[in-house]
């Protein structure tokens, strides 16, 4: 017979045994999951808990110009880090860095005896001249380290500085390029990890080494030499006529890829503490507003040529020195008027009242159109930080008067990128691209491309046929109109010259103007553009034609060895003023007697060489453009 509580002890025991193997079960799961799956987690806290990390800074990534010349680069510097819980000797450490860096004792024991497992002694012991840190590491004190840093340097001082901007004391980027991309610029930090105890003691355990990761390499669209010519030209206005501001700007016309850009006044960006806010936050190429007077006269003139409205050659305008609109009466520049034109004379003249008339012809519908296909009155999207938008009347607002204004650039208000870019799709074909500064972003280690900027087209704006009039059109004002200063014998220059009255609370300054020109080469083919724009010259007659075409004649002189532009056979000739060089084609007198050779050259001086009555060489050869008075070299034989 079974007993009962036999029975019972059995079904417990059972009970315990299941519930021991339940919770024998649920340990190995459990140890299972922790070694699988938490391994990672619970190993690196432990870790924690005895590893310290000493940074090592990445190399912030470099700054390329197109051909690969280098424009932001890196120094490699040192800085003072502390781990206070190894200090043996506080009182000695603080001593002797104090003395070192030249701070107080009191300044250098707030680091020092800091409750914190690693100290990082800011400002005064970051990127430290390697005198200072050679005397730091003789010391040879316990908890005292150097670490690696990297400070940015621009080895061509203020060159480009709006544009590239400048860094923070921990080599954030806070303006220009070095801010609008300082998340592919910044890498990330490295570290020297070693071992201590609970009290910070280190451990006598080996260290590990986490190399940094550098930041990613940006290639521009910038041709340094060009760069290097605007720098100098406007370092040149601005010891010559002291304007208030002055800016360049040039651009490939079939890309919109900027080429150069500065404005005065720039800075230093190694020592940036030591500008105003103003001067360091303007870039103005693509935040100044103004009003952009003649070269303005571009727009309008290609908006007539595309609907048809105006034949440049058989089309004629009287002007008799101004015109009245509604109330107003708008003058000419030349006091009593130029009298009848053609209206490529028009052109040349840069007549305001024949511009009134074009702005008539189209209409406020059209013309206002027009500036909108051109890209005025928004911002144009390029990858520079702090763009402005300008300001266009709206359309509601437009009467006669606005209608007249606008069609020669007065009462709008643009910014320069916008006016470059807008004249580059006057003279291009016709086709409006988006500006860009960046050409590609390219790993820092094997250098390729990790992605590329290719030319953005926003829209056709006029045909290719009214472009083409349009580049003869200002190639003649250079030829033979207010842009003579822009010449360049050999070569097919267009252009336009501006001169517009500052305004100021709503009221125009008198004798105050921003002289501007707009110049391209080549006429027939253009390969740059650049817009120069020059504030409040002093000490000079207020023309846009007098002051900014010669500096923008500067650029492009050195844009055709820089680009390598080929003479044109094909060139418009200058009607030459009184005071001006002329040049002529050297003709070909080989086979020539020296009394012959002497009459057909007689505008050269001329240098013979050998003996016999026959010329049998020349130099320079037939063909050549040669200034008056030059010498022309003739080798005589028999």
């Amino acid at each position: 017979m079974i007993n009962l509580n036999d029975k019972k002890v059995d079904e417990r025991l059972k009970i315990f045994v299941i519930g021991v193997f339940i919770i024998f079960i649920i340990v190995i799961l459990k140890v299972f999951y922790i070694q699988v799956f938490e391994y990672g987690k619970l190993n690196k806290l432990a870790s924690d808990l005895w590893s310290r990390n000493l940074p090592i800074e990445a190399d912030r990534g470099k700054i390329y110009d197109r051909n690969g010349v280098v424009l932001a680069d890196n120094v490699t510097t040192t800085s003072l880090v502390l781990i206070p819980s190894q200090i043996k000797d506080k009182k000695y450490a603080t001593e002797k860095l104090a003395d070192i860096l030249n701070v107080s004792y009191d300044t250098m024991s707030e680091h020092v005896y800091k409750n914190t497992s690693i100290e990082r002694v800011h400002p005064f012991g970051r990127r430290l001249d390697y005198s200072v840190a050679e005397k730091i590491e003789k010391l040879n004190i316990e908890g005292v380290y150097l670490v690696r840093e990297s400070k940015r340097s621009y080895p061509y001082g203020s060159m480009l500085s709006h544009t590239l901007g400048f860094v923070g004391i921990d080599n954030q980027g806070l303006s220009g390029i070095e801010l609008e991309y300082d998340d592919y610029l910044t890498g990330e930090y490295g570290a020297i990890k070693y071992f201590s105890d609970a009290k910070g003691n280190k451990l006598n355990l080996s260290q590990v080494y986490q190399a940094p990761s550098n930041g990613v390499n940006i290639t521009l669209t910038i041709n340094q030499k060009i760069q290097a010519s605007v720098e100098r030209e406007l370092d040149n206005v601005m010891t010559k006529y002291s304007p208030e501001t002055a800016l360049a700007i040039a651009m490939d016309p079939n890309t919109g890829e900027i080429l150069a850009i500065s404005s005065r006044p720039n800075f230093d960006a190694v020592n940036y503490q030591n500008y105003d806010i103003e001067t360091l936050n303007r870039n103005l190429p693509i935040w100044a507003t103004y009003e952009p007077g003649s070269t303005f006269k571009i727009i309008t003139l290609a908006s007539a040529l595309n609907e048809g409205l105006v034949d440049l050659d058989n089309d004629t305008f009287y002007d008799a020195g101004s015109v009245k609109v509604a109330n107003a009466k708008i003058k000419c520049w030349k006091a009593g008027g130029h009298g009848a034109q053609t209206f490529l004379q028009v052109v040349e003249n840069s007549c305001n009242p024949g511009f009134v008339e074009l702005g008539n012809r189209l209409g406020k519908e059209k013309l206002f159109d027009y500036i909108d296909k051109f890209g005025f009155g928004k911002k144009t999207k390029v990858d520079l930080n702090g763009e402005a938008e300008g300001i266009i009347f709206n359309l509601d607002k437009v009467g006669p008067v606005e209608l007249a204004t606008t069609a020669f650039g007065q009462g709008v208000s643009v910014t320069p990128i916008q006016q470059i870019t807008a004249v580059s799709a006057a003279i291009n074909g016709g086709i409006l691209y988006k500006p860009y500064i960046v050409k590609s972003l390219n790993d820092p280690e094997t250098n390729s491309v990790i992605k590329e900027n290719t030319k953005v087209k926003v829209r056709q704006v006029i045909s290719d046929e009214t472009s083409r009039e349009v580049r003869r059109a200002l190639e003649s004002v250079v030829t033979n109109g207010s842009g003579k200063n822009a010449y360049i014998e050999g070569y097919r220059v267009g252009g336009k010259t501006g001169t517009a009255q500052k305004v100021e609370n709503g009221a125009y300054l008198v004798g105050n103007y921003i002289l501007s020109f707009i110049g391209f080469l080549p006429a027939d083919d253009p390969q740059i553009v650049v817009y120069v724009a020059i504030n409040n010259p002093k000490r000079v007659v207020q023309y846009g034609g007098v002051v900014s075409a010669p500096v923008a004649k500067s650029i492009l002189l050195d844009a055709i060895d820089i680009l390598k532009i080929e003479k044109r056979k094909v060139n418009t000739e200058k009607k030459y003023n009184w005071n001006d060089k002329k040049y002529y084609t050297v003709e070909n007198v080989v086979g020539k007697t020296p009394k012959e050779a002497s009459k057909i050259l007689s505008k050269y001086n001329i240098e013979y060489s050998g003996s016999g009555n026959i010329v049998i060489d020349q130099s320079p050869e037939a063909g050549t453009r040669l200034e008056e008075t030059s010498v022309v070299r003739l080798m005589l034989g028999n």
